[in-house]
């Protein structure tokens, strides 16, 4: 199992257990993590998964593609350089402990 850490923009800390394989997303959605809306079910087209990746697991999650970089740029009020959509990080041991900050709205 991989445990992630969703924290609210009021800072409640949601931490849920997911399979190596899902996603952020997926697995947000699947507990009832609110903040994560998932509106386009994980095709990498609607953004509305965006969560900023704490800097000690930002290497690990990697940078996001071509097609996820626009979507961020274009479909989200506050682009971090750590913002990510959860639909397109895919949990593996190697991130077990994740810690995601929700913004306060999603598009």
């Amino acid at each position: 199992m991989v445990k992630i850490s969703y924290v609210s923009a009021a800072g409640e800390t949601n931490v849920v257990d997911a399979e190596p394989g899902d996603s952020v997303m997926s697995a947000a959605l699947r507990n009832g993590v609110s903040g994560i809306i998932g509106e386009c079910g994980g095709n990498n087209s609607c953004a509305t998964c965006h969560v900023w990746v704490r800097e000690e697991f930002r290497d690990a999650v990697g940078t996001p593609g071509d097609i996820e970089a626009d979507l961020i740029d274009m479909g989200v009020s506050e682009p971090r350089d750590c913002s990510r959509l959860g639909c397109q990080i895919v949990l593996e041991e190697k991130l077990d402990g994740l810690v995601v900050d929700l913004p306060p709205t999603q598009p």
